[in-house]
């Protein structure tokens, strides 16, 4: 199974991570590169299939990254087998630059957050972009009844947890709706009492 440093390492981090000291805490040499594809864990599982968003890294003809957003509702990345996950493209910009990528190499690179848990997955993967998916697909992905412009699956190939350290907490409305709920039950109740002691 490919190590993320198989893939991530190079002589010219080799030499940086010399010259900053921490050589030899990670890997001690040059990855050979992309090996067996990645079995998903069940805690990436978990961390996949809950998000509503993230970043995709793609590289283009000319050598250049091209980094991009994806998302949708919570889960509408699918886990379609032990290394390969996958989703229906939405209508967009129709720019199709991280698509367009993909169809001439599949490399790329994922980072995926948990924000108010400051948690992040790094994933590298080969992409495909089916511009016509099958309906068997599409209903995998969970979009057989969704207007939908292609679909994109990736061959996990090695992932990453990443450090917390610098994560800033974010919640979303659903998160704050939540904690705001609890404090209004809470406020109701207090009152409740607060009226029965008056009353007394």
């Amino acid at each position: 199974m490919t190590d993320f440093f198989d893939i991530a390492v190079t002589p010219a981090v080799l030499s940086l991570q010399e010259q900053k000291g921490s050589l030899g805490m990670y890997t001690n040499a040059v990855g050979p590169g992309p090996g067996e594809p990645h079995n998903i864990t069940e805690q990436e599982a978990e961390l996949i299939v809950t998000r509503d968003s993230l970043y995709m890294a793609t590289v283009g003809e000319t050598g250049w990254p091209y980094l991009q957003h994806r998302g949708g509702d919570a889960g509408f990345v699918k886990i379609l087998d032990a290394n390969t996950i996958g989703w229906a493209e939405r209508n967009g910009n129709r720019q199709y630059i991280g698509t367009g990528n993909i169809s001439a190499n599949g490399r790329v690179a994922l980072i995926l957050v948990d924000y108010p848990t400051k948690t992040r997955l790094k994933i590298y993967g080969e992409a495909t972009h089916h511009v016509n998916p099958s309906a068997e697909l599409l209903t995998e992905l969970g979009a057989a009844d969704m207007r939908t412009d292609g679909a994109i699956t990736i061959t996990l190939l090695a992932t990453a947890w990443n450090c917390p350290k610098y994560i800033t907490p974010r919640f979303t409305e659903a998160h704050v709706s939540g904690a705001i709920e609890m404090l209004q039950n809470r406020i109701e109740e207090l009152e409740k009492q607060l009226d029965a002691a008056r009353a007394e």
